[in-house]
């Protein structure tokens, strides 16, 4: 009798290539995504070549073990982009992906199936869709990656309250004033779109601490390996053992020496240093640790310089359709009253909006206790092996957590080098 296959419910990276992978372990799976972009997801599908991944081509391969994959591809398909140090256009890695998938849909038929539609409950191991379709199996994979961001609020047409959305920047006039909530990747990203379409006004960025994402160096070094200090003790003399290395070795250098073991260390720490990092350090660790291409981090700056980008720091308060256009309130550091400001247009570039209580598929799981959220609120509780937690302190072997949704758990899932690793430990758990 053949076995059920994984349901994977999510058809971007992360569910992509663990099917992949869970196919050349002789696993059958069934991919289902709402979009049909089988592979490339949101991140991956832009077709602008001035998004470039954040990470340098050399670490992109999708497969735990086999470092050059990426590069080879592109010298056979996109040889002028096959600088293993360079950063390659995020389409580029979007077709590597696709091309990935189908290589091993050829070479292992009948073990990949691909669904296209919307999942709206789990229910046991058997995903419902919405058009009343029931899809069974022996496990069920959240890989659902990062939800838009949901912090505008407004409904207005002047609200861009997806950036990611097909065609949600079509309406930006050339020459309009914008205010972008958040300062982080997608605002660059967003800034770097207009640009290339012609667009000429200015952009206020507005974020809690007002800062950018750093830069990569032009030429990379080697790693800083953590020192003792940085991995013990409280959070306050981790920070002070960190900055230390940093005025020994270049602060680039001491980042890598911690991503091997951050999602260690997440897990390790108990629930009040979660905390205070999640509440003190976290604006810091993402734009020292998600940096962006130098090519591009000059582009920003020459905004910058040229007056069409100002970075404030200020917590926006409400964004309202206006007479002439969107009001937007905001709150400066030790204000005791917003203030305001009349734009064209706000996009919300706040980041994926995670929330697992308001989630259609992860608040059921939650209320019927099948799921519990982590100490602190930030998603699903899983196990080592990215098994969900239930309600009891149990973990459940019929479903799991891969990627973004994540996040709770061992922090570190956003980034490709990161996936591959958990996409290597879930696979192992659903063939052990």
């Amino acid at each position: 009798m053949t076995p059920a296959p994984i349901l994977i419910v999510g058809g971007g990276f992360s569910g992509a290539m663990l099917a992949a992978r869970l196919a050349e372990f002789g696993q059958a799976s069934v991919v289902i995504d709402r979009t049909g972009r089988f592979g490339r997801g949101v991140a991956y599908s832009t077709g602008f070549d001035g998004h470039v991944l954040n990470v340098r081509s050399a670490r992109m391969s999708a497969v735990e073990g086999r470092p050059d994959d990426f590069v080879e591809w592109l010298r056979a398909q996109a040889p002028e982009h096959a600088d293993p140090q360079g950063f390659a256009p995020r389409r580029l890695y979007g077709l590597y992906l696709s091309d990935r998938l189908a290589s091993v849909e050829a070479t292992r038929p009948g073990l990949v199936a691909k669904v296209e539609g919307r999942v709206v409950a789990i229910d046991g191991a058997t995903a419902v869709l919405e058009d009343g379709r029931r899809i069974d199996g022996r496990a069920v994979v959240l890989a659902t990656g990062n939800p838009p961001p949901q912090t505008a609020g407004a409904a207005s047409e002047r609200v861009v309250r997806d950036p990611w959305a097909p065609g949600a920047l079509d309406a930006v006039g050339p020459g309009e004033t914008i205010v972008a909530i958040g300062a982080g990747l997608t605002m660059v990203d967003v800034a770097l779109a207009l640009e290339a379409r012609g667009w000429v006004g200015h952009m206020r960025a507005f974020s809690l601490r007002g800062l950018l994402p750093r830069s990569h160096e032009e030429t990379p070094g080697p790693a800083a390996p953590a020192t003792a200090g940085m991995l013990t003790g409280p959070l306050s003399a981790r920070l002070r053992a960190g900055r230390q290395r940093a005025r020994d070795h270049d602060w680039r250098a001491v980042m890598e020496g911690l991503r091997p073991i951050t999602s260690e260390l997440w897990r390790a720490a108990e629930v009040g240093m979660r905390s205070r990092f999640f509440r003190h350090l976290r604006p810091w660790w993402d734009v020292h640790r998600h940096r962006i291409a130098p090519h591009v981090a000059a582009r920003v700056d020459a905004m910058l310089a040229e007056g069409r980008l100002t970075v404030t720091a200020a917590r926006v308060t409400g964004v309202a359709a206006g007479r002439e256009g969107v009001d937007v309130a905001y709150l400066p550091p030790r204000a005791e009253a917003p203030q305001t400001l009349v734009v064209d247009r706000v996009i919300d570039c706040s980041g994926p909006g995670h929330a697992p209580g308001r989630d259609p598929l992860m608040a059921p799981l939650l209320a019927s206790g099948r799921a519990r959220l982590d100490q602190l609120g930030l998603g699903l509780d899983l196990d080592d092996g990215g098994r969900v937690m239930t309600v009891d302190g149990t973990s459940d072997p019929a479903l799991f957590v891969l990627g973004p949704p994540a996040r709770a758990a061992f922090w570190e899932t956003v980034a490709v080098p990161d996936i591959r690793k958990q996409i290597e430990d879930v696979a192992a758990a659903l063939t052990a």
